[in-house]
């Protein structure tokens, strides 16, 4: 209401403003009659700022209640387990004292950094036993205003429709059987159907700066993650690829998945501002579903840098080993003379303490079980010798051991099915001046885990490559002195020497030094890369006989689909000139090419395992031709199409070639006479020429073709 308004109504009422007095008017309580106030905008922001002051603040109720004389020991047992869950700021645990008394009231509020961490606390706390008596209730301390304005009468919560959500395993489901591809290049990231019928791709999804550094598919398929300054965020989908969590993590650079995609790890390492000191490295554990963090790790570059495969900053990647199998049970890291295996049920110590090893420099977890095989090298001198041993989790019953002798180095390859370890031995000589390689095979499905020692013909031949064959019993070493090395297979199984391994063949002099096995088995590649300038051999091991050479110049990467069928090949921008990628078949048959500008990555989209059973998989095998004919009759569709295409397109251009030269042709005759005009009436020679050309003369000629002479008898 205006000032004026208010003057003429007090005046139609016969009040006189002068005789008020203004502060002895009250109005109803929360009644301001339309009229807010100067300082409600102020009020409002004050409120905003008190509503998510302290979600990292929680409240931990049902403690001891304890005399001054021991304030101190439950404040430490209570920073002791807190402290595990996340960081509590300065001072910032607190717990109240009764002031007549003297004693604690039973509670205190903990502050944390971050309201992640306070949630996960709260989460991982309540119910905690401190002892017989004492049972955690702890509860954020942003609930408590909610908990005070629960209604008195009880309402039925609303049910919400059923909104089904997008089927994450789609893409499937595929019509065509095709997979799916990721690439970046330039600031584009682009999801495609490997289209191999067609012979190119088919685009499923692309955008620009979709990542700030790379992408990884989920080991099953189902997540493709990308990195930003923020933290890291899945995608899902068949094509929309919409964003279906985000995971808080400043600056995050590397990230690993679980086997079974149930947890993500995210990794980051800051430089100190003393080039001397060791990076600052911080790594979290994330729910994939729910973008909860499990749980973090901190501490210098040095505490994670033990073994490993590679790293970043000075630190081993991945840091955490996971355990076999889909269940995700189980994490290991390793650590100076420790093994910490870590499960996921709490996301603590097995037992709550770690497993003391001396000299401890790799670890490697089964692919299908919780056994954790570990290499310890010589100590003393020689006097101790170096080891490998396999241990149950979560038991920490050693399984086997071998010890070994003059090694200089050790490697160890378990096969995919978990079914054999191989354990690549270097030893020195007598004279310690050279060294000589050979294999540890363990068997561990077999009782009591047998160990078979594998020598090369020529033992002092340097081992360049090993594989195991995926889903069989055979694996693949080059070996030898470059630039021709020689390629061996050896098998686990055969009929005719049970249980001992046996060399099927050596392949001589081959320009390799990477091998690729079909994720089927069976097929295998032969590659030359960085020096060799990208020579690919493709090899059937079933029939030990090659099925192509060929080339891909200056190829940086190799990688099979899913399913076996084909493999890419890639050039990446570590080279200037033809960036891309090239598809090819099985057998090595060229496909097709698709060049990019500044190509950085591709990775095929992993498939999740079959469902069918080994019996049925089999099966299908046998009868492969009755299921085949179906897909016969498309590719020879798709086939007929294709060259129907092509017709067509070479008859339009054809045409439109035809259809040019008339044009030209028509408009030459119209400037003809101002041609001959220009020349006084004479036409060109040209123009004669082709006059004479187009008069038609008719000429008769005789040629004797053949003469013959036959004589007739009477």
């Amino acid at each position: 209401m205006a000032e004026l308004d208010i003057d003429t109504r007090a005046a139609q009422l016969g009040i006189d403003w002068s005789q008020v007095n203004l502060d002895s008017i009250q109005l109803p309580p929360g009644e301001n009659f339309g009229i807010e106030s100067d300082d409600e905008g102020v009020y409002h922001d004050d409120q905003l700022e008190f509503d998510t002051g302290f979600g990292n603040i929680i409240v931990v109720d049902n403690l001891p209640v304890v005399p001054k004389t021991k304030f101190e020991k439950l404040e430490n047992v209570l920073k002791k387990i807190y402290s595990q869950l996340g960081v509590i700021k300065e001072k910032g645990l607190w717990m109240p004292i009764d002031p007549n008394t003297g004693m604690t009231l039973g509670y205190c509020f903990i502050e944390f950094n971050t309201p992640q961490e306070a949630q996960n606390a709260k989460e991982k706390t309540h119910g905690y036993k401190l002892d017989k008596s004492h049972i955690f209730a702890v509860n954020m301390f942003d609930d408590f205003d909610r908990l005070m304005n629960v209604k008195e009468e009880w309402e039925a919560p609303q049910t919400k429709p059923y909104v089904p959500g997008e089927n994450l395993q789609k893409w499937l489901t595929d019509e065509k059987a095709r997979d799916q591809l990721v690439t970046r290049s330039g600031p584009d990231t682009e999801v495609l159907w490997n289209d191999a019928r067609q012979k190119n791709t088919e685009l499923v999804h692309k955008r620009p700066y979709w990542t700030e550094s790379y992408v990884q598919w989920s080991p099953l398929g189902t997540y493709l993650v990308t990195l930003h300054k923020q933290g890291a965020a899945v995608w899902g989908g068949a094509d929309t690829f919409t964003r279906l969590m985000r995971y808080q993590h400043n600056m995050v650079k590397l990230v690993d998945f679980s086997p079974g995609e149930k947890y993500l790890v995210t990794y980051h390492s800051q430089e100190p501002s003393n080039p001397r000191d060791a990076s600052k490295v911080e790594i979290k554990v994330f729910d994939v579903r729910t973008g909860r963090m499990m749980r973090d790790f901190k501490g210098s570059a040095d505490e994670f840098s033990i073994g490993g495969p590679g790293g970043v900053a000075g630190a081993s990647w991945p840091v955490f080993r996971w355990a076999g199998g889909k269940d995700d049970k189980y994490f290991a890291k390793l650590s100076k003379n420790t093994i910490s295996v870590y499960e996921t049920e709490t996301f603590g110590l097995i037992d709550k303490k770690s497993i003391k090893v001396d000299n401890v420099v790799d670890v490697c977890w089964s692919p299908t079980d919780s056994i954790l095989s570990l290499f310890v090298p010589e100590q003393g001198g020689g006097n101790q010798p170096a080891k490998v041993a396999l241990v149950q989790i979560p038991s920490k019953v050693e399984l086997r051991q071998k010890n070994l002798f003059s090694v200089s180095d050790c490697k160890m390859y378990w096969q995919s099915s978990g079914e054999y370890l191989a354990v690549k031995v270097n030893r020195y000589t007598k004279t310690k001046k050279t060294t000589y390689s050979g294999f540890e095979l363990f068997r561990i499905k077999e009782r009591d885990i047998p160990i078979e020692v594998l020598e090369l013909d020529n033992k002092n031949d340097k081992i360049i490559a090993f594989a195991w064959e995926p889903k069989g019993h055979r694996f693949a070493v080059i070996h030898g002195d470059q630039p021709r090395p020689d390629v061996s297979f050896y098998t686990m199984k055969t009929t005719q020497h049970g249980g001992r391994v046996t060399k099927l063949g050596t392949l001589k002099a081959k320009q390799a030094n990477a091998l690729f096995w079909s994720p089927t088995g069976k097929y295998i590649i032969l590659a030359g890369l960085k020096n060799f300038n990208g020579q690919l051999e493709f090899f059937n091991v079933d029939e030990l006989e090659t099925m192509a050479t060929t080339e891909h110049f200056m190829a940086t990467d190799i990688e099979w689909d899913p399913t076996g069928r084909y493999v890419a090949t890639a050039v990446t921008s570590v080279h200037e000139m033809e960036n891309g990628f090239t598809i090819w078949s099985f057998n090595g048959k060229l496909l097709y090419r698709n060049l990019k500008d500044h190509f950085f990555q591709l990775a095929w989209r992993p498939r999740p395992p079959s469902f069918l059973s080994p019996e049925k998989e089999e099966e299908i095998a046998k009868n492969l031709k009755k299921y085949s004919k179906k897909y016969e009759l498309e590719d020879q569709d798709v086939s007929l199409l294709l060259s129907e295409q092509d017709r067509e397109k070479r008859k339009a251009l054809k045409e439109e070639w035809e259809k040019w030269m008339m044009q030209w042709k028509s408009l030459h005759e119209e400037e003809k006479l101002a041609r001959q005009n220009l020349r006084d009436g004479e036409i060109s020679d040209e123009e004669e020429d082709e006059d004479e050309a187009k008069q038609v003369k008719e000429v008769e000629f005789e040629d004797v073709i053949e003469v013959s002479e036959e004589v007739v008898q009477e």
